[in-house]
């Protein structure tokens, strides 16, 4: 049993506050009789629970790709700046969606959200080695020595240790790389702590999931397989997962 509120916002149906007048004007029905207290007890594998007729299915798995432009922080909230959050479709907002990790401000590419607590930690934990690939110009260029540098495993210039990880030269200006972990602006600095300023960085993979078509701005919700295959690379199948939100494998703009 849980509270007919919590249900509500767990469908997406809107925050506490927002979901409150909802019941209260009857809105909502269980079972088809009217319900008018938000903190009634129901149990939605029992009874059929429907917001002006239509059936809500409760807390659902949900992985949503994102290609973030620059100019947006990676942030559920702030007080300055745009988020990540406001590039959501309205159809995905009220779903406790939370970012994977970082991309800092200027950064632009894939980020993943979810609402799986679980999922979320194990693709963050450098335990998990789950790699992130970027695409970066820089100032300079890469060479062999450098490459050798970043395999070895990175001491930054106050004393951070990064873990081994992938520098390949793409030309003049051009390198690609991929690290396991995502210490504060650690791309930037690793490149730094060998003379090369970055001027532009993308992430274009996370795990086996590329970026591929997406727009810029645009985000899409990861289907079933893809999302096992992020579960494949953290080590953590789990065949009692939650079933995924259904119809939300196209893509989603503005």
């Amino acid at each position: 049993m849980e509270r007919l509120d919590k249900f509500l916002c767990d469908s997406g149906a809107g925050t506490r506050s927002q979901v409150k007048p909802l019941v209260k004007a009857g809105r909502v029905t269980v079972d088809g009789a009217v319900v008018k207290d938000p903190a009634a007890k129901v149990c939605p594998e029992n009874q059929r629970i429907c917001l002006e007729g239509q059936p809500l299915g409760g807390w659902r798995r949900l992985v949503v790709m994102l290609n973030k432009p620059a100019g947006y922080v990676t942030a559920t909230r702030d007080d300055q700046d745009p988020t990540v959050m406001d590039l959501l479709p309205p159809a995905l907002k009220g779903l406790d969606l939370k970012p994977v990790g970082r991309l800092d401000k200027a950064t632009e590419g894939l980020l993943l959200l979810t609402n799986d607590g679980d999922l979320l930690h194990s693709l963050i934990s450098p335990k998990k080695q789950v790699p992130k690939v970027y695409y970066a110009r820089h100032e300079g260029t890469a060479t062999e020595e450098d490459a050798a540098a970043f395999r070895q495993g990175l001491v930054l210039r106050d004393g951070t240790v990064c873990l081994p990880a992938r520098l390949e030269p793409l030309g003049p200006g051009e390198s690609q790389i991929t690290v396991c972990e995502g210490k504060y602006h650690q791309v930037r600095r690793m490149m730094a702590a060998r003379g090369m300023r970055v001027t532009y960085l993308e992430r274009r993979q996370e795990g086996s999931l590329a970026l591929g078509d997406l727009l810029r701005g645009e985000a899409r919700c990861l289907c079933v397989e893809e999302i096992r295959s992020l579960e494949e690379d953290t080590g953590k199948l789990s065949g009692s997962a939650p079933p995924i939100l259904a119809g939300c494998e196209q893509t989603l703009g503005y």
